[in-house]
Order: structure tokens, then C-alpha cells, then sequence
């Protein structure tokens, strides 16, 4: 459970990737407050081109290849939604977005925690507190070009917005199913959340619900067939076939992702790592639905972390580290019901 926390160095996967960030010229721009990163500067570069009136499929398999980034697969080219998203906001807007997007999390949370425990408030104010710290890295403006960023907020608002199981509510879960959608138009790594909800509305037999994420999950496998065409119009005999995600790194590229893509990055190896297993493990303390659903989403995240992602896909992590911190209010209760059932029943 030792997750190292120091930060990679290159991230590119290929050799010879373009030292620093550029701007939309190609010009390397060093400043204190933007360090160096060739993802994040990818992602600018496509920002600043759409604001100058640029459409995003006219440019950016020529952009990404001229950095040297995999565009074969065409899954490797990031879809369109938030480069746009943040086009249209600028950098004000963003982190208006950023602010609204975290007080919303902390503001749901805050009531989904006091409708659901019963203990005089105490695991409401110290889950709040705890989402709070998970969803803080909103704010980060360095990472405001970042999908995993913004889709994993979206994913932790969207599961304090639904009410799993409850019938008669009419849309309660209308705006959780929105959040989610934008969620996957931002970020396809968003679909396992997308499927884990429509498991759980059709096991409710919630039938009008599990009809929405199941035209969801159509409409985006439509929409990402229309990507990948689009990409693939551009994609050159000689461009080279990225490297493989599936590299199975072990319980390693679970811990690392996820510490290294939260604030548990500020903790000593011998603590995050730990932190990262009682988060996932103590969703199972709340005895209900929600947090059934809580454990199986961060355990499931976390399985496949093991399985795919290269070292420097560490990132990931931010899609399910924001929500995960909400578990650990939960964790003392959990491991005392696991030492109760490691003991057995107590003898007449």
C-alpha cells in the first residue's frame, strides 16, 4: 500500500516530445505559475485555435502529431466538448465554472450526508469536510484544460445528486443523469460510472431511468463512432501505433494514480497509499445502497487501474478521486464491522 508521490517527469510516451509548453505558434512559454507540461500545453494550444475561430477536427491530428502524441488509435485524441467548453468561458469563465462546480459538490454532499446518517451530524460535517479536500483540486487553474479534471468532478456531483433505490421522486435523478452525461461528453473514461448507474435503475426496476442511461450509453457510442471517423480521415499510413494501456501495474497503478491526482499527493508514501484503501473500503460502512454503489464505483476504478493505464496516465485517477474522500468518514465504522465479523457470532 506504499504509493510513491513524487511527480513524474515526461509524460509523453514518445521520444522526442516537444520540451515545455508551447504556445499557438509552437513557441516554448516557461512561467512560474504554468510548469512544465506537454499535455496540459496540447490542450491549450487547441483552446487558443478555437478561440481564434478554428474548427477542432481541422487542426488537431496535426497538432498532436507535430508533438509527437499517438493519434492511431484515434481514442488517443481527446474528444471535442471541453476544449470548446473552455473556449467559450476563457479563463475567467473557467474559474467561475471551477468555484460553482466545487461548492455545488460540497453543497450536495453536505445535504446527501445529512438525509442518510443519523449520528447528530457528526459524519455530515466531517464528510463534508472530507469532500471539501477531495474536490479543492477544482481549483487548481493549471489543470482547468484537463478532461480527467472536470469529468471526475461531474461524476462526484452527479452521485450526491441521485437518490439510489427511491421510488416516487419523480426527476430526483434527472439532474444526477445530466451531470453524468456532460460528464461522459467530456471524458469517454466516465462510461463505467455510466453503466455501474444503469445496473443499479434497472436492479431498482426504475425503468423510465434505466431507458435514460441506456439511450445515454447508445447516443455516446454513436457519437464516438463519429469521432473516431473523423480522426481517422486524418490518420497517415506512417503514423505509428500508440503504445498499448493495457499494462498491468498491479495494486502499484492504483495507488499511484489515484494519490498522484489528488491532494493525497502532499502526504508521506507510507500514509497515502493506506488512505487510498480505507477511502474505497470504507464506503461499505454506510449500510445502504449509497454505499454499496460508493464502494463498488471506487473499487471498480481502481481494478481497472490495475489493468490499463501506462505510468504516465496517472491522471486517470482524477475521475474517481474527488468522490473517494466521502468514504473515509465511513472507514472506523467499516473496520470495526469487519473486526465484529473476523470474530464471529458471540457464544450464549
Amino acid at each position: 500500500m506504499i504509493a510513491p508521490t513524487n511527480k513524474p517527469g515526461n509524460r509523453s510516451p514518445w521520444e522526442g516530445a516537444v520540451e515545455g509548453p508551447v504556445d499557438a505558434g509552437g513557441q516554448a512559454v516557461i512561467t512560474p505559475d504554468k510548469p512544465y507540461d506537454e499535455d496540459l500545453a496540447l490542450y491549450e494550444v487547441a483552446i487558443a485555435r478555437i478561440q481564434k475561430g478554428e474548427n477542432y477536427y481541422d487542426f488537431i491530428v496535426p497538432e498532436q502529431r507535430a508533438r509527437n502524441y499517438p493519434v492511431n488509435p484515434g481514442i488517443a485524441v481527446r474528444l471535442p466538448t471541453l476544449a470548446y467548453i473552455d473556449a467559450m468561458l476563457g479563463e475567467r469563465g473557467q474559474m467561475a465554472a471551477a468555484m460553482a462546480l466545487m461548492l455545488a459538490i460540497i453543497a450536495v454532499w453536505w445535504r446527501r450526508l445529512g438525509e442518510d446518517t443519523d449520528d447528530g451530524g457528526r459524519v455530515q460535517r466531517l464528510g463534508a469536510a472530507m469532500v471539501f479536500v477531495g474536490a479543492s483540486l477544482q481549483l487548481n487553474r493549471h489543470y482547468f484544460p484537463l478532461h480527467e479534471l472536470w469529468a471526475g468532478g461531474l461524476i462526484a456531483l452527479s452521485f450526491g445528486l441521485h437518490r439510489i433505490g427511491r421510488e416516487g421522486q419523480g426527476g430526483r435523478w434527472i439532474a444526477a443523469f445530466l451531470c453524468a452525461a456532460l460528464a461522459l461528453a467530456i471524458r469517454e473514461l466516465t462510461l463505467p460510472y455510466v453503466l455501474l448507474m444503469a445496473a443499479f435503475a434497472l436492479w431498482n426496476r426504475n425503468w423510465r431511468e434505466s431507458a435514460a442511461w441506456a439511450l445515454l450509453i447508445a447516443v455516446f457510442f454513436a457519437g464516438l463512432a463519429w469521432h473516431l471517423s473523423i480522426i481517422a480521415r486524418d490518420v497517415l499510413p506512417s503514423d505509428p501505433h500508440g503504445p498499448a494501456w493495457l499494462v498491468m501495474r498491479g495494486m502499484a497503478g492504483w495507488l499511484v494514480n489515484v494519490v498522484q491526482s489528488s491532494n493525497l499527493r502532499w502526504l508521506p508514501h507510507f500514509l497515502a497509499g493506506p488512505a487510498v484503501v480505507l477511502m474505497t473500503f470504507g464506503w461499505l460502512g454506510w449500510r445502504s445502497r449509497s454505499g454499496l454503489v460508493g464502494f463498488l464505483l471506487c473499487a471498480g476504478y481502481g481494478l481497472a487501474f490495475m489493468l490499463v493505464g501506462r505510468w504516465d496516465n496517472f491522471y486517470w485517477g482524477a475521475m474517481i478521486a474527488p468522490v473517494m474522500f466521502a468514504g473515509l468518514v465511513f472507514a472506523p465504522r467499516a473496520v470495526m464491522q469487519l473486526v465484529a465479523a473476523a470474530k464471529g457470532p458471540v457464544p450464549n
